[in-house]
């Protein structure tokens, strides 16, 4: 079918005009929650509201309270204006659609405290020319998206810490009720995110509300930090409330604390970047539900960056250091280390790496361990290409969040990518862009392989396989068997007690 010129759409809401980009339609600012402020403030998202008439649909929202110069430098570009009344989405659709299309949700990274769905790396046009429907979204930041306060205990029939988590469930749901009036179909919904959008995706995965609100799922640069257990959270508040100067603060309080205030706040009363523990959200820890084979059962592709350690230093982690302080607690474990890397020299290159696979590398493997447990397919992946002008510059290999805009193919499209890229990188992101909807559209629980310039085998039982996108960071696909074994098995038994951000 062909939809009109004209891209009005009827959701259960009311009407949306959206508008037309070459051969893709576009919707955005599209309300998928009832704004969460006054009253709503640290509540779980209520249905949206339904309009008269139509409504247009052609800006993007505003974003949740963040700081707009770290979003500029780290998250992606220009957040725009920032407001509570946050929770909407958009929507890319080809104008051509031959049937009902399959769905890829995406979930922006950010550590939880900046970004958004609006932002030009995740411009859906270019995924929505290979027949999908591409939907991105805003989720509540910072203290709005994670907070536990005893004066909020008791407000909901259930324990509700995870705002932003809930949010991100709220936008699934829509997307189950509406999505087939933009050409796509309910039934095959991808989610997909990167950074503290793939630990979104992780803890997703382990959520009992999040059941069967998405068939399959990829995790791009997850990270094996625990939750921040609920006791810790709750003794957080506490003191976030006695920094305003309310020591028994109650929830009206609470409430009346400007949204602006929140997010500037440093160590320790900032959030941590993972989610909280113990609520109706995730009753159980994200990694004891992996290493435990409890989530949900769908199929997973997962992989991380060559050089994940690139944004440890956000973070106040300092690599040789991290090296350094093995020596002197723990030499077994560094001697031990040392015959997993062998020819690395220096503290901050051993650092580095040791550091990459621990926080990153380790959480492809329990994932896929996981899977095999299930019997659900696994696909898994190592990006390692660095645009050709920039090799100087990106010195161990692709840094954390360099993968994105090759997985929307907006290489070239966003700063400062425009400056520099050529036709062979363009070519490649186009291939790793390929595959994403080659997932989404084929892959399923009985799943053996995805198509591709190689052909990409599911880590089924017995099988450990992954996929290299990039070479040493020059343009190439290879797959590897067992793929840093002996390094993943000794991480995944030692990364719950020695991952932190301490």
């Amino acid at each position: 079918m062909q939809n009109p010129s004209t891209p009005v759409v009827k959701t259960r809401q009311g009407a949306l005009l959206g508008f037309t980009d070459d051969d893709v339609h576009v919707w955005c600012g599209i309300p998928f929650a009832t704004p969460p402020v006054g009253a709503l403030r640290w509540r779980s998202p209520q249905p949206p509201k339904s309009w008269e008439g139509v409504r247009d649909a052609h800006a993007f929202s505003a974003s949740s309270w963040q700081s707009s110069e770290y979003c500029k430098t780290l998250g992606g570009g220009d957040p725009g204006q920032f407001s509570e009344d946050c929770l909407y989405l958009n929507v890319w659709s080809p104008v051509k659609r031959p049937a009902p299309l399959p769905v890829m949700v995406w979930l922006h990274g950010g550590g939880f405290t900046i970004g958004a769905g609006g932002l030009p790396p995740y411009n859906g046009k270019a995924l929505a020319r290979r027949d999908v429907v591409i939907v991105t979204l805003n989720y509540r930041l910072g203290h709005l998206g994670f907070f536990a306060h005893p004066a909020l205990d008791g407000e909901e029939p259930r324990v509700v810490n995870n705002f932003a988590l809930l949010d991100q469930i709220a936008a699934l749901e829509w997307v189950r009720e509406n999505i087939a009036s933009f050409g796509g179909d309910p039934n095959n919904v991808t989610l997909f995110g990167e950074s503290a959008g793939a630990r979104s995706t992780l803890s997703l995965l382990a959520s009992p509300l999040a059941k069967g609100l998405f068939h399959k799922a990829i995790v791009q640069s997850g990270y094996t930090l625990p939750d921040t257990p609920r006791e810790q959270a709750l003794k957080k508040g506490e003191a976030l409330a006695a920094h305003f100067g309310l020591k028994n603060a109650t929830a009206e309080q609470l409430r009346a604390l400007p949204a602006d205030a929140l997010w500037p706040l440093e160590a320790p009363l900032n959030i941590a970047p993972t989610p909280i523990a113990g609520d109706c959200v995730l009753p159980v820890p994200m990694l004891d539900v992996f290493f435990a084979a409890h989530q949900h059962p769908v199929p997973v592709m997962i992989g991380s960056n060559s050089d994940e350690a690139s944004v440890m230093s956000v973070f106040g982690i300092d690599l040789a250091d991290q090296i350094q302080k093995l020596r002197r607690e723990r030499r077994f474990g560094l001697g031990l280390i040392k015959l997993l890397y062998p020819g690395i020299k220096g503290d901050e290159a051993l650092g580095r790496e040791v550091c990459r696979d621990m926080a990153f590398t380790t959480m492809g493997f329990v994932v896929m361990q996981a899977q095999q447990r299930l019997g659900v397919p696994c696909w898994r992946y190592w990006f390692d290409y660095v645009a050709e002008a920039e090799h100087d510059t990106y010195l161990h290999g692709a840094w954390h969040g360099n993968d994105v805009p090759y997985v929307f193919d907006t290489l070239g499209q966003v700063e400062p990518s425009r400056q520099y890229v050529n036709e062979r990188d363009l070519a490649f992101s186009a291939q790793v862009a390929d595959y994403w909807v080659e997932f989404a559209r084929h892959a399923s629980p009985s799943g053996e392989a995805l198509k591709g310039p190689v052909k990409w085998p599911a880590c089924k039982k017995g099988r450990d396989v992954l996929m290299r996108l990039g070479l040493h960071k020059h343009a190439g696909f290879k797959l590897e068997k067992r793929f840093m074994r002996a390094r993943m098995s000794l991480f995944k038994r030692v990364m719950k007690h020695h991952v932190s951000l301490d």
